[in-house]
């Protein structure tokens, strides 16, 4: 198995990944740069954090309209796992791939610090790896991660356990003063309707060694390996 690394101008998490998923959890990954057109030969994809286009327009608004994402969808549409990480999520619902959008922070300003995260599921290529429910701790670097949705969506994820994370507090309960950006229902984390889609605001590669503070990150690595592992 092979799991591409998305790269864009602007990327800047692509090596902490590829270091991740080589070094740490032990599997093939390659960096693939974004005029790439082909990717039938992976067996899923991670779209890293970084500032894509120099967050020009919108963050992700361009990134998400060059044809590699066509190839994206395409394997989106065979069901093969593609996680998107903060710059990543962004593009992620720029290009219709999941619902809702990012916005400017609530108060404006890069946001660069621990978070507590509350797994609302672990019926997921990601999240199997976790208990549901569970606290774990995850930092967030972005000034864009205010996730918005119409309620008719809202309504949607919940009744279709596509939330797979929520910002909380260390006792897991969701609290307005832990929302370190405005978004709605303290969302962190989004699964597409056939759940084989994920993108979230934290960065799970920054804890996925214990020399790190914590590697509580290196689950949803796992998680997505032992899913296409067992395709």
């Amino acid at each position: 198995m092979t799991i591409a690394i998305i790269q864009f101008g602007g990327s800047n998490c692509d090596l902490d990944v590829l270091h991740v998923l080589e070094d740490v959890v032990g599997t093939d990954a390659e960096l693939v740069w974004y005029k790439e057109h082909d990717l039938d030969k992976y067996e899923g994809a991670i779209i890293p954090g970084g500032f894509s286009y120099g967050d020009y327009l919108r963050a992700g608004a361009i990134a998400s309209r060059t044809p590699i994402m066509d190839s994206i969808k395409k394997m989106a549409d065979e069901g093969k796992p593609i996680m998107g990480i903060c710059n990543g999520f962004q593009i992620l619902t720029e290009s219709g791939l999941l619902d809702g959008a990012l916005t400017t922070n609530e108060y404006p300003k890069f946001r660069c610090e621990w978070t507590n995260l509350r797994v609302e599921t672990n019926d997921s290529p990601f999240t199997s790896a976790f208990k549901k429910g569970e606290v774990i701790r995850i930092p967030i670097a972005h000034m864009e991660g205010n996730f918005y949705a119409d309620e008719a969506t809202l309504s949607k994820m919940e009744d279709n356990d596509l939330v797979a994370f929520r910002y909380v507090d260390s006792e897991g309960h969701v609290t307005e003063e832990v929302n370190p950006n405005g978004s709605q229902e303290n969302i962190a984390g989004i699964l597409s309707g056939n759940r084989n889609v994920m993108g979230l605001m934290p960065h799970p590669e920054r804890v996925s060694e214990e020399v790190l503070g914590s590697n509580d990150g290196i689950r949803m690595f796992k998680s997505m390996v032992e899913y296409i592992s067992s395709r």
